[in-house]
């Protein structure tokens, strides 16, 4: 596997995104560009495995660390802040800006996303933009909030920025939205024990300076816009109908709300009338499953839906 990194312009008008991209050793010729979003509070450093085992199949991996995250804060800036003017679009634009310049170098191939957690939000908010420029999304560790509970949720955004400010870092937001998610868990080793059964995994993150900060106010309030417009009918009857997707999750994901919040965000996309809609669930497994003690199977999941799309595009 060959590895550049880049920088370019985030659609806020000041920031330098930092990028990379994986390629094929020669002479394996690419045939698909797959482009990782990453989640919250983690960098795309965390997705080389991956991107090495896709490189392996012949398929372009690239991805960026968004705005307030990894690599692309400068000395001084505020991690888990995104920017001061509507960030929800921003963030999406910024992975479009990534988009093209890639498939400018890669004008031929077919083109996925794959998002995680958060950055499965982004995805599904960019298939409402621009999903009809891509052959398909894979949407990991995905969920979904009631619009009612991210209306109550904004509402105290609004009054702890009031009181505090846009950068300002709150436990009790945090609480509410994160504090219960190693609730299920048995003799918890560690506060991110729900993201993996993988103790060398969990105890590699909690160790990685650029992982498990703490959003800010305005992070938070982001992820909270980015959950209303996927809540709304209109914006995702916007999404390419053809569009193939897949879901997959760990069955003990407190991110999907254990399945639940997975299930809704599938029957969301079909009753918005997508016809090539795809679910999974892993048994036993939590949030990243990647990372998982199944991860091996999991990549060899995602590669076969991806060289079925291959086969039909």
């Amino acid at each position: 596997m060959r590895k550049e990194t880049f920088t370019f312009d985030s659609r806020d008008g000041k920031t330098k995104l930092y990028g990379v991209r994986f390629l094929p050793e020669e002479p394996l010729a690419p045939k698909g560009v797959v482009q990782i979003v990453h989640g919250m509070a983690e960098h795309m450093g965390r997705y080389e495995e991956f991107a090495e085992f896709l490189t392996g199949h012949g398929f372009v991996v690239t991805g960026e660390d968004h705005l307030g995250h990894g690599k692309s804060v400068e000395e001084g800036g505020v991690y888990g802040y995104f920017c001061d003017q509507d960030p929800a679009t921003v963030l999406v634009r910024d992975i479009h800006r990534l988009k093209k310049q890639t498939q400018a170098l890669f004008p031929n191939l077919p083109y996925f996303i794959v998002g995680h957690s958060m950055g499965s939000f982004l995805t599904r908010n960019y298939m409402i933009r621009y999903g009809s420029g891509i052959q398909g999304a894979i949407l990991m560790g995905t969920g979904s909030r009631g619009q009612g509970n991210v209306m109550a949720c904004k509402v105290l955004c609004k009054i702890q920025k009031l009181l505090f400010g846009d950068k300002h870092v709150s436990k009790m937001l945090y609480d509410i939205g994160f504090g219960q998610y190693n609730k299920r868990i048995s003799n918890p080793q560690s506060p991110n024990a729900w993201l993996t059964r993988d103790e060398k995994k969990v105890e590699k993150f909690d160790q990685d300076p650029l992982c498990g900060f703490c959003f800010t106010v305005n992070g938070l309030a982001t992820i909270l816009e980015l959950f209303s417009r996927l809540n709304h009918k209109d914006n995702l009857a916007k999404i390419p109908k053809e569009l193939p997707v897949f879901l997959v999750s760990g069955a003990e994901d407190p991110v999907g709300e254990y399945g639940k919040g997975v299930e809704k965000a599938y029957a969301d996309l079909i009753g918005a009338g997508l016809f090539q809609v795809q679910k999974k669930f892993y048994p036993k497994d939590r949030h990243e499953i990647l990372h998982e003690l199944d991860g091996e199977q999991v990549m060899e999941d995602l590669l076969m839906w991806l060289e079925v799309r291959l086969a039909g595009a």
